[in-house]
């Protein structure tokens, strides 16, 4: 089996971890996956939002959480509260409505910094994976398990692989920050 198959996904993982976190950044409209990984201490552990209520889009600019137990709307008001979002959730003691107010340039240009944040520890998650999968092909030659050709083989094949991932990370970063510069 290819050392490089063997580690592939690790970098899938990698990609799709990157995905789910560029997921919940706001851009100008509202979809559930802005809240609901946001973590509410409740029942005595900490769970995400979409454990405990149904999230809907009532329109394109408004979030509606409504908890199955209404006991914890209080908690679930005070996490979407405290993150980051920036979102001010309005508790009508039944559901929470959260009115998404527009994207100010400023806001965008915070939004694209956090953006770049991922994007960068994306990338190193798959340098890490590369120097991994180095030191294994080094050590399977070390030990005599592979040739000094079908080393130098392995290196260039997973050079090609990370190129193509770090060029999935850039795509995927170019496509979120076009829809965070939408208007």
């Amino acid at each position: 089996m290819d050392l490089i198959q063997k580690h592939k996904e690790k970098f899938e993982k990698a990609i799709d971890h990157l995905k789910s976190e560029v997921t919940g950044l706001r851009t100008g409209r509202a979809t559930p996956a802005l809240v609901e990984d946001i973590t509410v201490e409740a029942y005595g552990t900490k769970q995400p939002v979409k454990a405990l209520a149904s999230i809907s889009v009532s329109d394109a600019k408004t979030l509606v959480v409504d908890p199955w137990d209404k006991s914890v709307l209080q908690q679930i008001d005070s996490a979407i509260s405290n993150s980051q979002l920036g979102i001010n959730p309005v508790n009508d003691g039944k559901l929470i409505r959260l009115p998404l107010p527009e994207l100010t340039q400023e806001r965008r240009q915070e939004l694209i910094k956090v953006l770049s944040q991922k994007l960068e520890q994306a990338r190193i998650v798959v340098r890490k994976i590369r120097e991994d999968i180095k030191e294994e092909i080094e050590e399977n030659y070390k030990n005599k398990m592979i040739g000094e050709d079908e080393k130098f083989k392995l290196l260039d094949n997973l050079e090609e692989e990370v190129k193509e991932y770090n060029e999935m990370i850039k795509q995927i970063g170019e496509d979120k920050e076009n829809e965070i510069n939408k208007v």
